[in-house]
C-alpha cells in the first residue's frame, strides 16, 4: 500500500470528491482525519472507511473558523506525531455575472475558495517543515484554467487558488514539501447545484455535458480519487506546483 502509515487531514470529506479521496487514501494505508461542516455526513464517511478495514476518525469543522481549522490540523499532528498529507477540499459555488453577484457573495467565495485553503496550508507547512516532507493538495477546479460564463466569483477565486498553490510549491520545495492544485471538471456530485441552476435545471446541465465536453459525460468521483492518491503519494514525488486538470478535455 503506497500510503502505509501516512497521516492525512481532509476537509469537506462528508460527500462527493472529499469522501471518495479519503476512502481511496485509507485503502492505500493512510490514517485519515476527516472533517466536514456536516457532522452526520462525515461520520458516515469514517464509518465506511472503518468498515472496509481502514483507519479514520471524523468530526465537524467549519473551515471559515480560522482558529478551529488551525487547531484541528495541529492536534492531528500532535496526536499522531506527523502530518504527511493535507487535502484542503472545501469550497463554495456562487453563480452570476458581475452585475448579479454582490460584494458579500464575492467575500463568501473568497473566504471558502481561497482563505480557508491559505489557513490550512499555512498551518500544515509549519508542521511539514519540521518533518522535511509533506504533500498539500488544494482543490481548485478546471474553472481556474478557463473562464466559465456568468461565474465571476467562482472563476476568479479558482484562478487565485491555483496561483497560491504554485507559490507555495516554489517557496517550500527546498523543504521537500509539495503543493499541487486538483482541478476537476464536471463530476456528478451535488456540488454542481450552482451550474445546474444557472443552466436551467438538470436536463440542461446534462445536455451541456454531453454536447460540450469532448468525452461526452460526467466524470466519476473514483476517477478523481485515483488522482488524489497519486498526488498524496511518492508516485508524484517530482511533481509540485502543478494544476492537475481532470475534465474530459472540456478546458482544451
Amino acid at each position: 500500500m503506497i500510503l502505509q502509515d501516512h497521516v492525512a487531514f481532509v476537509t469537506a470529506a462528508g460527500a462527493g470528491i472529499g469522501r471518495a479521496g479519503a476512502l481511496a487514501m485509507a485503502l492505500e494505508g493512510a490514517r485519515v482525519v476527516l472533517t466536514d461542516r456536516n457532522a452526520g455526513s462525515v461520520a458516515q464517511t469514517a464509518a465506511l472507511i472503518n468498515e472496509r478495514g481502514g483507519k479514520a476518525e471524523a468530526f465537524a469543522l467549519d473551515v471559515k473558523d480560522d482558529a478551529a481549522l488551525r487547531q484541528a490540523i495541529a492536534q492531528t499532528a500532535t496526536r499522531y506525531g506527523r502530518l504527511d498529507i493535507l487535502h484542503s477540499h472545501a469550497g463554495i459555488q456562487i453563480q452570476g455575472r458581475l452585475d448579479q453577484v454582490t460584494a458579500d457573495d464575492m467575500d463568501a467565495s473568497w473566504q471558502m475558495n481561497v482563505r480557508a485553503h491559505f489557513v490550512a496550508a499555512q498551518t500544515a507547512v509549519a508542521i511539514m517543515k519540521r518533518q522535511n516532507s509533506g504533500s498539500i493538495i488544494i482543490t481548485a477546479s478546471n474553472s481556474g484554467v478557463q473562464y466559465d460564463r456568468e461565474m465571476i466569483a467562482y472563476a476568479t477565486t479558482k484562478h487565485a487558488v491555483i496561483a497560491m498553490a504554485k507559490q507555495i510549491a516554489v517557496d517550500y520545495a527546498r523543504y521537500n514539501i509539495r503543493c499541487n492544485a486538483l482541478c476537476p471538471g464536471f463530476i456528478d456530485t451535488t456540488f454542481n447545484a450552482g451550474f445546474e441552476a444557472q443552466m436551467g435545471g438538470r436536463r440542461a446541465l446534462e445536455a451541456y455535458v454531453s454536447g460540450s465536453i469532448p468525452m461526452g459525460r460526467f466524470g466519476s468521483v473514483e476517477e478523481i480519487s485515483d488522482s488524489i492518491v497519486f498526488l498524496a503519494s511518492n508516485k508524484s514525488s517530482f511533481m509540485t506546483g502543478h494544476a492537475l486538470v481532470i475534465d474530459g478535455a472540456e478546458s482544451v
